[in-house]
């Protein structure tokens, strides 16, 4: 599994990575991505929606379940990729790359691990 060290991680499962605009991308980590199996529909807030850190703001569904996708950041949703609307399958395919929604007024944000300490805490999900 690929974790890029620019990102930040929660112990859900979701990446962030911040812009030097004070804006942050959020997405699923390839970890969440492989447990839920092939994506079929993801559920997204509309612009200017509030999020909150440690909220679902979204949620993804699989073959498998559906699953609650929270934020790792309270704030303002500024926009959403809404190609994931029309093709779920890509998150499967580049998880890194397939961020759900950009947040700015960035106000909070839950307790985020480096990508080393990312990868150690999924050994002790995995036990």
């Amino acid at each position: 599994m690929n974790f890029p060290t620019n990102y930040k991680y929660t112990r859900s499962h979701e990446w962030v990575e911040f812009w030097a605009d004070g804006s942050a991308k959020i997405g699923l980590t390839d970890y969440a991505q492989s447990q839920l199996g092939d994506l079929v529909f993801v559920n997204l807030p509309q612009v200017g929606d509030p999020v909150t850190a440690g909220e679902a703001f979204g949620d993804v569904e699989s073959v498998k379940a559906v699953a609650d996708v929270l934020s790792p950041v309270t704030g303002v949703v500024a926009e959403i990729n809404e190609d994931l609307l029309d093709a779920p399958e890509s998150i499967n395919n580049d998880p890194n790359g397939a961020w759900f929604i950009r947040v700015e007024e960035i106000s909070g944000q839950e307790d985020l691990m480096e990508a080393d300490a990312y990868e150690e805490y999924l050994k002790t999900v995995e036990e």
